[in-house]
């Protein structure tokens, strides 16, 4: 059945007007053109409540109890995998019988929202406990210390792909304008792997890698950038370097070349992006470059040279003086990854 249209104040009131001039509820209908039993409902309500607004009302009462609420937030909580369907199976089990809707309604209640799980390094309990043993340790390390590290990285990034990414204004039904659309390719368009490093002072330099990146080629890039970053960026005598674990930067050849050179090396957890400050400038960077929108492998790089140059000194400062903060996150979280 249709739901009918709720009367107007105003009708109401000249319901128990006219009524109470003496006419019947069937004069009264007749005359505005409304049933019997709702001018009989309307005079009703005006006796019992002597008001013809709208009361308050309780709505339907929930389908799911109490005990049930807790069961499966409970559930949720030590599983956040579990399914709409095995969470109305368990409730089905103990006698309640709800719509996956109901489900979504009542732990969005609970403060629980349906969200994409977040990729992250896979960590072994052994990377969980030396990231847990580099955040206490280096918690209470001075600022001072933080601005007299230099951090290196490499970085990809793609033509076309999920690094463009960009919020637009648009009116309903026009998502397929292309000015609402950012054009993509198979494979991302191809790219290009960076390599880049910064301290406190500002960013360092920034080169393209042209090839598959081994051993040797590392070592001649730190030779050629790092110790010219390093100057560049005035660092203090004893600075410190940081790069992570990835297989080039561990080799026994790497490491004989770093102490030959006398560099001194932050020793690193392994699966620890969210502890490298260099991770939110890589993102800083990706960000202004996909809103140039460069069209060609050649323009992509260019337009990476540029934005690095234009990175302010500011910002690195910033990612330096709270370096705290993802100490205490990672502590915080048990060692686990944390957002960054």
């Amino acid at each position: 059945m249709a739901k009918t249209k709720e009367l107007s104040k105003d009708t109401r009131n000249k319901i128990v007007d006219l009524h109470q001039d003496g006419k019947t509820e069937s004069a009264i209908g007749k005359q505005l053109g409304v049933k019997k039993s709702t001018v009989g409902a309307i005079i009703r309500k005006w006796k019992t409540y002597k008001t013809t607004d709208n009361l308050p009302r309780s709505g339907a009462p929930r389908k799911i109890s109490p005990r049930g609420v807790k069961m499966i937030t409970r559930t949720e909580s030590k599983n956040p995998r579990t399914t709409r369907g095995e969470l109305v199976n368990d409730l089905q089990r103990a006698g309640t019988k709800v719509t996956k809707a109901t489900i979504s309604n009542t732990l969005r209640r609970q403060g629980l929202k349906s969200c994409s799980a977040r990729r992250v390094p896979l960590l072994k309990p052994v990377h969980v406990q030396a990231r847990l043993k580099f955040a206490r340790e280096h918690l209470d390390d001075p600022e001072e210390d933080w601005e007299n590290v230099i951090w290196a990285d490499e970085t990809k990034i793609e033509l076309f792909g999920k690094n463009s990414t960009c919020h637009v204004w648009r009116r309903k039904n026009a998502e397929s304008h292309p000015k609402n659309t950012i054009p993509t390719v198979k494979h991302g368009g191809g790219n290009i792997m960076l390599w880049g490093c910064f301290s406190a002072k500002g960013p360092g330099q920034l080169i393209r890698v042209n090839e598959r990146m081994n051993g040797a080629m590392y070592h001649e890039i730190l030779s050629e950038n790092l110790l010219p970053s390093a100057r560049a960026l005035k660092m203090k005598r004893g600075w410190v370097f940081q790069h992570d674990n990835d297989p080039k930067h561990t080799a026994r050849a790497t490491k004989e070349w770093l102490r030959k050179k006398h560099f001194k090396v932050l020793e690193w957890p392994s699966q620890s992006p969210d502890l490298n400050p260099i991770e939110n400038l890589w993102r800083e960077l990706k960000i202004r470059v996909a809103q140039r929108q460069p069209q060609n492998i050649t323009a992509l790089e260019e337009i990476c040279m540029e934005e690095w140059a234009k990175i302010p000194a500011t910002v690195c400062e910033n990612l330096v003086k709270t370096y705290r903060k993802p100490l205490t996150s990672v502590i915080a979280n048990k060692g686990y990854i944390t957002k960054y």
